[in-house]
């Protein structure tokens, strides 16, 4: 019998404990300790060879898969790289399935699909609804995880995909499927199989209400990438995000729209989420974003009208809640607009979520013009963040920000006079950079 040791291992940061607490001693987070059995009997096994770089070097570099599917290529940084480890993560029914389908039919390479929620029937149904047929494709309803490692031995697929990493278990582990444990070894096994075998293993994983995804955070930690597959009820879009990447830009995006044939790819978003804009209307503003390396214009709206409570309300979606509560402070003591008695709404059109400051002119814009009820022309940008002292600040890459508004019909920008700094190409755009904010509604609201 094997000599068993018990630990408890927080579920948020992966650090184990002898004890269980209420409280992880290390990040602080409330009721994620769990218990997990590990054997102290050494294992047995060989030590891997060391090589020197040089020679490493002088191998050609692996050559990335590439899916045809162009959104996901630009998430990935051009496509499958053969021994990586991909976690995509996402709510209930938002697609993590029909995208993983999609891949599997479009790569023309051997694949191998494992669904422990559904049975192959049931799979082949929804791949039949997608109109996917391809002779590469291999199902199998197995879970257990000898069992999965006995199937890629046997198939020697070079693309893998597990549905789901939560319905997953090693039978030799005394634990429900779902546990910290059985998660955590599950993905140090499928870690091993992509690198010893030189596949790439796509893990599918649900996540929690907080949107991050269901199980030890070391998961993420020791995957090559996390994606992320945002969508919301209200609209049929669907955003692949990359929170992680080893092999490419983070935080870059791709664009999906959901139907009845599955995922379809959006090669312009911009123009999707303008085209239904209500132009000459205040309250309402163009933000140039930049999601990874791609330049994406988002409508702003906002809302400002008399509160009918003693306490006013403040609602944002897509963006940053107490970044807001700094910007309308801004507004209130360095532009002298009474804001305490104000319900304030504020909306990015189309479900995009974004955290980068440059959106802070934007968006005390669109509220300052919902306050004075002056709409902002229709064919004007504003880019830069916003100090505490209503300065605007410096922003990253506004070449491509203001080449992309250029190509949809954008004729004037305002943005921070220190980026300007910055070598402008082929910008035949009416620039106006400002300092603080105080310049830039001078612009706006003459």
């Amino acid at each position: 019998m094997p000599k068993l040791k018990k630990v408890y291992l927080c579920s948020a940061c992966g650090d184990d404990f002898p004890k269980w607490n209420g409280q992880c001693p290390s990040c602080k987070e409330w009721g994620t300790l769990s218990d997990f059995t590990i054997s102290k009997n050494k294992i047995n096994r060989d030590i891997k060879d060391s090589y020197a770089l040089n020679d490493i070097l002088k191998n050609e570099p692996a050559k990335r898969m590439n899916t045809s599917l162009a959104e996901v290529d630009r998430v990935l940084g051009g496509g499958l790289l053969p021994g990586s480890l991909i976690l995509l993560g996402g709510s209930p029914g938002v697609g993590k399935s029909t995208l993983s389908l999609h891949i599997c039919s479009e790569l023309n390479q051997k694949s191998l699909y494992f669904s422990a929620e559904e049975s192959e029937e049931q799979v082949a149904i929804r791949a039949r609804r997608l109109g996917i047929k391809t002779e590469n494709l291999f199902l199998s309803g197995e879970s257990d995880l000898n069992g999965i490692i006995t199937h890629i031995d046997r198939m020697e697929p070079k693309f893998v995909i597990i549905d789901s990493i939560q319905t997953t278990f090693n039978s030799d582990l005394d634990s429900l499927p779902g546990s910290p444990s059985q998660i955590k070894d599950c993905g140090q096994k499928f870690l091993e199989i992509a690198k010893s075998k030189n596949i790439t293993i796509l893990i599918v994983g649900h996540v929690t209400k907080e949107g991050t995804i269901a199980g030890p955070k070391m998961l993420e930690h020791m995957v090559d990438t996390v994606l992320y597959l945002e969508g919301d009820d209200r609209y049929d879009h669907r955003i692949l995000r990359s929170s992680k990447n080893r092999f490419g830009a983070t935080h870059e995006v791709g664009i999906f729209q959901m139907d009845e044939s599955g995922l379809s790819e959006i090669k312009n978003p911009s123009k999707i989420f303008l085209e239904e804009r209500n132009a000459n209307v205040s309250g309402t503003s163009i933000y140039p974003s930049l999601e990874g390396t791609r330049p994406i214009l988002i409508e702003i709206q906002a809302l400002v009208t008399n509160a009918n409570y003693n306490a006013p309300q403040r609602n944002v979606t897509g963006f940053n809640y107490k970044r807001l509560g700094m910007l309308i402070a801004v507004l209130e003591k360095r532009m002298g607009l009474a804001m305490g008695t104000k319900d304030i709404f504020v909306n990015l059109v189309g479900g995009l979520r974004i955290d980068d400051p440059a959106a802070d002119l934007s968006i005390i814009s669109a509220i300052a013009s919902s306050t004075m009820d002056k709409f902002i022309e229709k064919d004007i940008i504003l880019c830069g963040e916003v100090g505490l002292t209503g300065e605007v600040r410096s922003i990253s890459r506004l070449n491509q920000r203001i080449t992309e508004a250029l190509s949809l019909g954008f004729k004037k920008a305002i943005v921070p006079s220190y980026s300007m700094k910055e070598k402008l190409k082929n910008v035949d755009m009416d620039l106006y950079p400002v300092k603080n904010v105080k310049e830039t509604f001078k612009i706006l609201f003459r």
